[in-house]
């Protein structure tokens, strides 16, 4: 399925924006956040993370 890039660029910004303001906490932690908060996967997160 083909996505919005806006959409995909926008959600790339909210989660790299998301790390940086919670450089604190752990990593798995943050992840776990974005994925209730964004209603992704862990997984799909951390492929947004590695781009």
């Amino acid at each position: 399925m083909r996505r919005n890039l806006n959409l995909t660029k926008k959600r790339k910004e909210f989660v790299q924006y998301y790390i940086d303001s919670n450089q604190q906490k752990q990593m798995k932690l943050i992840v776990s956040e974005l994925s209730e908060r964004l209603f992704l996967s862990e997984r799909t997160i951390y492929n947004i993370i590695n781009e």
